[in-house]
């Protein structure tokens, strides 16, 4: 410990407090408590909404089922049959692949044989006739058959539910390297599955479940997860397999968790809960064509031809509704186009496992930067360098957000750096008062207020071990003390009241003309001038304040008469028949005025 105050002594208190908070914001950043994460992402929203992914190409067509298309066709839910048509319609138009954001979990209750239960007085005729037609569903499992390349939606539930011999049948293949990536996944007890029929006859099965952050922003989506207990892909990477063609989804993984998920001729970065960071434009109504006019056939055909086309609806009372960086509401059909946009055109954002270390790494050097410099440098340069601080890591991060889609965090090393300059400038402006303070402490007694506050302001011209100066000193004494203090032999408290009425006012006078107390020797008085503090008119402050004692003194004596004569005579003790206190002697001794210079050693 004493190694250690010593060190702390040699490289400066302040300096040994920032390394200490230093060492503190390391793990600070590993933790990642709430509010720093919230910085972060409300940052990385902000480069967003400053520079939205551009739209380079339109890879993805939404089909949507709008408030104009439920006025036409109906409320939802519309029969299955209607929905067989619109796949078709798109099917023939040449569409590479087709997903639904929707879960058709309920058999269509206006299929004949389940509408007919509803009728009251059918005939036994009409009820067989009704019974004898085509089911909804397999109407629309039929056309989803017929189209191919069609991928259905499921949704993640908390319901832990059990998976029967058909579905894990339909289970999609995973060809994992690497270690086992469930524990870092997004996992759901149950499943939330789409008619049987429906499932069968789709080429693919994917879960549109997306998470948003705690503040409800969509910002990452997981591109695999578990669900009851088996990997599952997410709808936009279902699609992706379905069109490639892969018989499974590669899936690459480490200690540290995923690293991306592939299919043939795709590969997709991922962080390591195995989800994609977005990177959202604008919505844009041009990504969409309304249901109603897929099927009264107004739309052209080269619309769909070799897009893949996402079934959705952004009718507000069906309430799919996200929030993004990049607009507050905007439908959850359009997220996943934009999921599937981003990678196609290989453009999403990337968190890369390395950014926190290089966050850490830059918080440090700016820190230490800081802590060594900062002491050392004027408050202009450091506020300079400060300014220069902060431009360099801003633009740094945006530099690699434009030019290379990744996200690296600048408000944690900008964070750490302006808390320890702020705790390093807060211990030195303490340290400084404290001995500002010790100063006028120790001198507040025998220096004037106004040289007090020149010593407080430079402590530097306080030196130890002594110095030479050419000084003027001043003694002063009471005449006839000695015959004084006989008087008040029996009343020593009244002999100290009186030296205190007497050398305050002379200990003023001597103050105020920017004299030094060296010492009380008695009822005697050493002043100094021209030391700690320049004085370039000490002999004549001397003087002057010489006068001004014989001045204060002459003017108790007069005040001590009064008193004594209202008092009354007999009980004066002042040694002399008047009263009065005889008049002190001065002598002021200063330097000579010959060649020489008079050195003179102050001690105290």
């Amino acid at each position: 410990m004493k190694r250690l105050a010593r060190w702390a002594r040699q490289f400066g208190l302040a300096r040994a407090v920032c390394i200490v908070l230093l060492l503190a914001l390391v793990p600070l950043r590993v933790i990642d408590p709430r509010p720093i994460e919230e910085l972060r992402l409300r940052t990385f929203d902000l480069f967003q909404v400053l520079r939205p992914r551009e739209q380079t190409s339109r890879p993805v067509v939404i089909v949507d089922l709008d408030e104009a298309s439920q006025k036409a066709v109906g409320q939802w839910p519309w029969p299955r049959t209607v929905m067989a048509d619109l796949i078709t319609r798109i099917a023939q138009a040449g569409a590479a692949g087709i997903g639904f954001d929707i879960i058709f979990a309920e058999p269509d209750r206006m299929s004949p044989a389940i509408a007919e239960q509803s009728f009251r007085g059918l005939d036994a005729e009409t009820r067989a006739k009704l019974d004898s037609l085509p089911n909804n569903d397999q109407v629309f499992a039929d056309a989803i058959k017929q189209a191919g390349n069609v991928t259905v939606g499921q949704a993640g539930s908390p319901v832990p539910t059990l998976r029967s011999q058909s579905e894990m049948a339909l289970q999609t293949g995973f060809a994992v390297i690497g270690t086992d990536p469930t524990d870092f996944l997004v996992t759901f007890p149950g499943l939330l599955r789409d008619v049987p029929s429906i499932e069968q006859a789709a080429a693919g099965r994917g879960l549109l479940s997306i998470n948003p952050e705690r503040d409800g922003i969509i910002r990452r989506v997981p591109m695999i997860m578990v669900a009851q207990g088996t990997l599952v892909p997410s709808l936009t990477m279902e699609m992706l397999r379905v069109v490639s063609r892969a018989g499974a989804v590669q899936v690459r993984a480490g200690d540290a968790g995923v690293q991306s998920v592939a299919v043939r001729g795709l590969s997709v970065p991922t962080d390591r809960n195995g989800e994609v960071w977005v990177h959202f434009n604008r919505h844009d109504p041009a990504r969409s064509v309304s249901a109603k006019d897929v099927l009264d056939g107004n739309v052209p055909s080269d619309r769909f031809r070799g897009k893949l086309v996402l079934i959705g609806t952004s009718a507000i009372g069906l309430l799919d509704v996200k929030t993004t960086p990049v607009e507050a509401a905007m439908p959850g059909v359009e997220v996943h186009a934009q999921i599937l946009e981003s990678v196609l055109t290989n453009s999403p954002l990337s968190y890369p496992e390395y950014a926190i270390g290089a966050e850490i790494v830059l918080a440090v050097l700016c820190g230490l930067g800081i802590i060594v410099a900062a002491p050392l440098l004027s408050a202009t340069v450091v506020i300079g360098l400060g300014a220069l601080l902060i431009a360099g890591l801003i633009g740094l991060s945006w530099y690699l957000f434009v030019a290379h889609s990744l996200l690296i965090d600048f408000t944690y090393p900008l964070m750490s750096s302006w808390l320890i300059y702020l705790v390093l400038s807060f211990v030195n402006y303490f340290r400084e008062q404290k001995q500002r303070q010790q100063i006028r402490s120790a001198f507040g007694y025998y220096l004037s207020p106004h040289m007090v506050e020149q010593l407080a302001r430079s402590p530097e011209k306080l030196v130890l071990g002594g110095e030479e100066r050419r000084m003027t000193i001043l003694f002063s004494d009471v005449r006839g003390f000695t015959t004084i203090s006989e008087h008040y032999k029996d009343d020593p408290q009244g002999l100290t009241h009186l030296m205190n009425r007497f050398l305050t006012p002379l200990t003023n006078a001597i103050i105020e003309r920017k004299g030094t107390i060296d010492k009380y020797i008695g009822d005697a008085i050493m002043a100094f001038w021209n030391a700690p503090v320049d004085d370039a008119e000490q002999e004549a402050n001397a003087c002057d304040a010489a006068l001004e004692m014989q001045i204060r003194a002459a003017a108790l004596n007069v005040e001590l008469k009064r008193e004594a004569r209202a008092a009354a005579a007999s009980t004066c003790r002042c040694g002399s028949a008047s009263g009065s206190i005889p008049d002190p002697a001065w002598s002021a001794i200063w330097a000579p005025t010959s060649a020489s210079t008079t050195r003179c050693w102050v001690t105290r």
